[in-house]
């Protein structure tokens, strides 16, 4: 008995695999949303991840930007004729503050951009998911 149940199974699956005929199955709501959801949220965290990495860089950034000023500030001196008495190591060192001061300000505004971005993405992306909620012990 078990075997003409087996074969009968058997050619069924057999004709409809040659016919190319399968049935139609969709995933329920449930688990469509689980998968959506789970979607948003893995952009949402990298947008997140990009944002924090992006505002801890500037903050330590500007603080290294702010020291090499009051250093470079100490060098200068407040001679009228300071640059005329000079010595050529003081100008050495006061054209590389230049440089150190110069490279940090252009990527403070390279960083102020990308973190305008970075938040405007995240706006955009709670605008048009506004369904989203981050998982609790995140904040938003």
């Amino acid at each position: 008995m078990f075997q003409l149940f087996l074969r009968a199974r058997t050619q069924s699956f057999l004709r409809d695999r040659f016919r190319g005929e399968q049935a139609f199955r969709a995933r329920s709501p449930e688990r469509d949303a689980e998968t959506d959801r789970t979607r948003i949220e893995a952009i949402m965290l990298a947008i997140e991840s990009a944002l924090h990495a992006a505002e801890l860089e500037q903050s330590g950034l500007n603080r290294r930007v702010e020291d090499v000023l009051a250093r470079a500030a100490v060098t200068f001196g407040n001679g009228d004729d300071e640059y005329l008495e000079r010595e050529p190591l003081d100008s050495h060192h006061h054209d590389l503050f230049d440089k150190e001061i110069l490279n940090g300000q252009r990527r403070l505004k390279e960083l102020t951009a990308s973190i305008a971005h970075f938040k405007f993405l995240k706006a955009a992306m709670l605008s048009r998911f506004p369904e989203y909620r981050p998982p609790s012990g995140s904040t938003n």
